[in-house]
């Protein structure tokens, strides 16, 4: 038995081993344009990256946050305008009333399309929706505030509100008006 061998092809294909690694790192980089690929590259330069590219992303994801809050906000104060404007003409009529110039058959009017405000309220109040969640009839029972050191605290708060009768303390006179129904 015998065995050839060639000591320089040898050393001549371990070289150009080596230079084809090379050559594929610096393919690599120019190619993606990085100066950082691997960990091999340089670790403290790969950990610090990543690091960076990880607050990137969570502050990308809480710019979107903060879109998605502002449009679910504009949301509910679109409905809250027309659920004010509805509210401002319930008084108006009821200020109208109140002067003692119509007889029941004009109260009855009036009482009517109060009654058809106040139902057109409730509608906007069960029907208004932010990405299929209910905003003014109290689905949502969760709010997320940052404190004083930036930590987001995360609250619950009911979701049902107790029937009955509520009051409310006016701080301005009002003139004397009535409306019954509903």
């Amino acid at each position: 038995m015998r065995i050839n061998h060639n000591i320089p092809a040898l050393r001549a294909l371990h070289q150009l081993n080596k230079t084809n690694t090379v050559l594929d790192k610096t393919m690599q980089k120019l190619s993606s344009g990085l100066r950082i690929n691997c960990a091999a590259d340089d670790a403290a330069g790969l950990a610090i990256s990543q690091k960076m590219d990880t607050q990137v992303r969570g502050l990308h994801q809480a710019n979107r946050n903060a879109m998605d809050g502002i449009s679910l906000i504009q949301t509910a104060e679109g409905a809250l305008n027309e659920v004010h404007a509805m509210l401002q003409r319930i008084r108006e009529l009821a200020v109208q009333v109140s002067n003692g110039t119509y007889d029941s058959t004009d109260r009855r009017a009036v009482n009517d399309e109060v009654v058809q405000l106040q139902n057109e309220i409730q509608r906007i109040s069960d029907h208004i929706e932010f990405n299929e969640r209910k905003l003014l009839n109290g689905e949502i029972d969760r709010r997320a505030f940052p404190d004083n050191e930036g930590v987001v605290k995360i609250i619950s708060l009911s979701d049902t509100v107790s029937p009955g009768s509520y009051s409310i303390e006016v701080t301005a006179d009002a003139t004397k008006a009535t409306i019954t129904g509903a």
